[in-house]
């Protein structure tokens, strides 16, 4: 019999389980004939800083808005300096590049592929305004590490929880172990819209109000603006949708784990590949499963022999993409991300991936 396709991940029936309380919400939403800033967008705003455990949630267009509002609210720019891992998608450079800053590059661990706060520490210059900890494929990062070092040295921590949808350190949700956080809702993360959003999520009152205000053309008051602000409002429609999908969150992440830890037992010891790991204060929502191999390029092709969708995240660092030219750097002067890039494959992960279609995976991988 053949094997039907195994994509990499099926966004269909995201929508099909929740069906009837979707279409509910989206006429809700179209019945009552508001789109912008609205009770959708307060209510959810409400609910998922109850989910992440803050005291402010603000929605936003996406999660490099997200990252930049932040940046922007703290006035960080021309002049100033902010850390970020080597190894990370490049919306969280062009976030420090789109308000000025200068884009610091520093290596991750080899074993997590997070910041490494060593590596932090030793980059910090008296320019240094900011770190943005990427909780990369849905594993937090070392945050007491990098809280403490951003303490001694007066730096803000801003989380990079795009992937980190229900992610726990320390029994804490990321979103909630910093002095603010950003997320997307791009429809592939683990709480995912129909469209593009994003939110950010602290406790500090004076922040929240700013990005509150600069979301919206710098504005607290329609017609009068206090600040030169951008457009980047969650809509009412995507808001809807959340509200809906964030209660299926938490069941959602667990099937996930599951399937993370049958590709971690039928893997293990498996000649030629890594596999990834996660502390014991570390509980990953598995926003992807990431293999490490350095015959990557002929494994992915045997999967997709076989009707297995995969894929590299990420191709090519952000330092080396010919956005960043201009930065001189060249390939080998980060090591331990040029690796990755030439290393990782990401399998097949979702809610909705059957544990067949896992075991059926691992064994192709093991033939």
């Amino acid at each position: 019999m053949n094997q039907p396709p195994i994509p990499f991940l099926d966004l269909k029936p995201t929508y099909l389980e929740p069906k009837v309380e979707l279409d509910e919400a989206i006429s809700r939403v179209l019945d009552k004939g508001w789109y912008i800033l609205g009770n959708e967008v307060s209510a959810f705003e409400g609910e998922f800083a109850a989910y992440v455990g803050t005291n402010h949630c603000v929605g936003v267009g996406n999660g490099l808005d997200a990252l930049t509002l932040v940046l922007m609210a703290y006035g960080i720019k021309s002049g100033d300096e902010v850390i970020v891992s080597s190894n990370t998608y490049i919306a969280t450079a062009l976030a420090v590049s789109r308000v000025g800053a200068k884009v610091v590059f520093v290596e991750p661990d080899p074993k997590t592929h997070n910041l490494d706060p060593d590596l932090f520490e030793q980059a910090i210059t008296e320019k240094t305004r900011a770190v943005i900890p990427v909780h990369l494929y849905g594993l937090p990062a070392d945050m007491d590490s990098i809280n403490g070092i951003a303490g001694r040295y007066n730096i803000r921590v801003i989380e990079d929880a795009c992937q980190a949808h229900g992610a726990q350190y320390k029994n804490k949700k990321a979103g909630a172990l910093s002095d603010a956080a950003a997320f997307s809702f791009y429809p592939g993360k683990n709480l995912g819209a129909f469209g593009d959003g994003g939110a950010i999520t602290t406790n500090n009152d004076e922040l929240a109000s700013k990005i509150r205000s600069l979301r919206n053309y710098g504005s607290h008051k329609k017609y009068f603006n206090e600040c030169q602000g951008v457009n980047s409002r969650l809509d009412e429609l995507q808001a809807a949708v959340l509200r809906v999908k964030l209660k299926y969150l938490d069941e959602w992440n667990q099937r996930r784990r599951k399937i993370a830890e049958t590709y971690s037992e039928l893997l293990k010891n498996l000649d030629g590949i890594s596999l990834p790991i996660e502390p014991n204060e570390c509980q990953s929502c598995w926003h992807l499963y990431v293999i490490s191999s350095v015959e990557r390029d002929s494994l992915q092709r045997k999967l997709e022999g076989h009707r297995v969708g995969t894929m590299i995240h990420y191709p090519l660092p952000p330092y080396r993409q010919e956005a960043y030219k201009d930065l001189g750097i060249a390939k080998g002067v980060f090591p331990i991300a040029d690796k990755l890039a030439d290393t990782v494959l990401s399998l097949p992960m979702g809610p909705h991936l059957s544990l067949e279609s896992a075991h059926y995976i691992c064994q192709m991988i093991q033939n």
